[in-house]
C-alpha cells in the first residue's frame, strides 16, 4: 500500500486519472463497419457545427455560401477565421490544437499535414490510435434505425467492433411520431394514426426487436425544455405504455438527455440548436412512479444541474452522466463535478465525450480528466487535512468507479 500525503498527493491524483481507462457512455462514433457514418480525420474535427457556429458568428459570409462550399474549402474557411486571424483560444478550437499535439504533430505546421496525417493509416489502424490516445476502453453509439442509411446495414447483419457497443435512439418515435408511423409501416410493424392498444403493442415490439438486434445497453432520446409528464401527448404515452414497460422488462436504463431547443436558428443547420431549462418534476414523478425503472439523466442547461444532483440523492434508480454540450467547458465542468462529488460522492459518471468525430475523442477526455483530477485533488486534500489515511491503491478504486466501474453497476442493478 502506497500511503498518500500532502507531498504526493496532486501527482498521484493527476497520474491515477490520466492512467484509467474510459467507459465513454454517450458519442455519436461509429467502427469502419458503418462506412460512411464513421467520421474523422481533420476535415471533420474543424468542420464540427461548434466551429461553424463561432466562425460565422465572426466573418459575415451568408449562410447559404458557407454551405455550398465543398469541404475543403469549408475546412479552410474556419481554419482563416477561427485559427489565423485570430488567436485559437475558445475550448473547440484548443481542443483541435490539442489533438494535433497528441497525433505527435507541430500545431504551427502548415494546414496540409493536419490534412494528411490520417491517410497514413487504415480506418481500424486509425480507431486504435485514438483510442489508445484517449484511454478509451469502450464506448456507447448512437444507433437510429429511423436512419435509413444504418437501418440497411443492421439489416445485413453488421460485424461491429466489440469495444463499440450500441444505444438505440428513439427521438423520431417520440418527438415526430406522425413521420415516424410510415417509417414503423416500412419496417413491417402494423400501427396506426392512434395509440390503439395495437399500435402500443407494435411499438413495444420494434423496441425489442431493436435492442436485441443492436444488443443496445440503453434507450436513449433527446428531448426539448418543454418536455413534461404525466401529460396527455402521444410523446408522453409513448414513454409511459411503451419505453417504461420494455425497460422494466429488459432490465436497461432509458436515458434522456433533456434541454435542447432545435433549430433557434435554423439558417445555421446542426450547428442552429440552442439551450433550455426544463421542469425538474417531470424526472421526480417519472422516478416516484416507475421506481423499477433505472434513468440515465443528463441535462443541457447549467441551471438544471443543482436540482438534479439534489434529485439523484433522494432516488437510486437515477443515474447522471457528463456535462453535456454546451457545458463541455473547464469552468462549468469544473462547477458540475465538484457540485456532485460534493452532494453524490463517487456515485455517478463525470463525463461523456457527445463526440461525432474520432479525433475529438483525444481532446474531450485530456480536457475533461485534467479537471476531473482538479477537483479531486481538492477534494482529498480536505480529507488528508482532517487526518483520514489515504493510500494510492483506494484513489485508483474511486477513479475507476468514475469512468466506467459506476455505469458497470447502474447496468447490472437489479431495483
Amino acid at each position: 500500500m502506497v500511503k498518500i500525503n500532502k507531498g504526493n498527493l496532486e501527482s498521484s491524483v493527476k497520474k491515477i486519472v490520466t492512467e484509467t481507462q474510459v467507459y465513454d457512455i454517450h458519442t455519436h462514433l461509429y467502427p469502419e463497419a458503418f462506412n460512411d457514418l464513421m467520421l474523422y480525420g481533420f476535415d471533420e474535427l474543424i468542420s464540427y457545427h461548434y466551429l461553424i457556429a463561432e466562425a460565422l458568428r465572426v466573418n459575415a459570409m451568408p449562410y447559404s455560401e458557407f454551405w455550398a462550399l465543398s469541404k475543403d474549402k469549408k475546412t479552410q474557411f474556419i481554419y482563416d477565421t477561427l485559427f489565423l486571424s485570430r488567436s485559437p483560444i475558445s475550448e473547440a478550437c484548443k481542443g483541435v490544437l490539442t489533438t494535433i499535439k497528441k497525433l505527435g504533430l507541430n500545431v504551427n505546421d502548415d494546414i496540409k499535414i493536419f490534412k494528411e496525417n490520417h491517410l497514413k493509416y487504415s480506418k481500424k489502424e486509425y480507431i486504435d490510435l485514438i483510442l489508445k490516445k484517449a484511454n478509451i476502453k469502450e464506448l456507447v453509439m448512437t444507433n437510429d434505425p429511423f436512419n435509413e442509411y444504418e437501418y440497411q446495414l443492421w439489416k445485413n447483419d453488421l460485424n461491429v467492433d466489440e469495444r463499440f457497443k450500441s444505444s438505440l435512439r428513439l427521438d423520431f418515435l417520440l418527438n415526430d411520431f406522425k413521420s415516424a408511423r410510415y417509417a414503423l409501416s416500412k419496417m413491417g410493424y402494423n400501427v396506426t394514426t392512434s395509440l390503439t392498444g395495437m399500435t402500443k403493442n407494435e411499438i413495444k415490439r420494434f423496441i425489442f426487436d431493436w435492442v436485441k438486434k443492436t444488443n443496445a445497453v440503453y434507450m436513449a432520446v433527446s428531448l426539448p425544455p418543454d418536455f413534461i409528464l404525466p401529460e396527455n401527448s402521444t410523446r408522453s404515452i409513448i414513454i409511459e405504455d411503451c419505453i417504461l414497460e420494455v425497460s422494466s422488462e429488459l432490465n436497461i436504463p432509458f436515458a434522456m438527455m433533456i434541454g435542447v431547443k432545435r433549430q433557434t436558428n435554423p439558417e445555421l443547420n446542426l450547428a442552429g440548436d440552442s439551450v433550455g431549462k426544463f421542469n425538474i418534476e417531470t424526472i421526480e414523478y417519472l422516478c416516484k412512479k416507475y421506481t423499477k425503472n433505472k434513468f440515465m439523466i443528463t441535462a443541457l442547461s447549467k441551471e438544471n444541474q443543482h436540482e438534479l444532483i439534489v434529485l439523484a440523492r433522494k432516488y437510486r434508480n437515477i443515474f447522471l452522466f457528463g456535462s453535456w454540450w454546451f457545458l463541455n467547458n473547464p469552468s462549468l465542468i469544473k462547477e458540475i463535478t465538484t457540485m456532485r462529488i460534493e452532494m453524490l460522492g463517487l456515485s455517478f459518471m463525470p463525463q461523456h465525450s457527445d463526440a461525432r468525430v474520432l479525433d475529438q475523442l483525444v481532446y474531450k477526455w485530456e480536457h475533461s480528466k485534467k479537471i476531473i483530477a482538479e477537483v479531486l485533488v481538492d477534494k482529498y486534500m480536505e480529507l488528508i487535512e482532517i487526518g483520514l489515511n489515504l493510500t494510492y491503491e483506494k484513489i485508483k478504486e474511486d477513479v475507476n468507479r468514475l469512468f466506467s466501474q459506476n455505469f458497470y453497476d447502474f447496468l447490472d442493478m437489479d431495483l
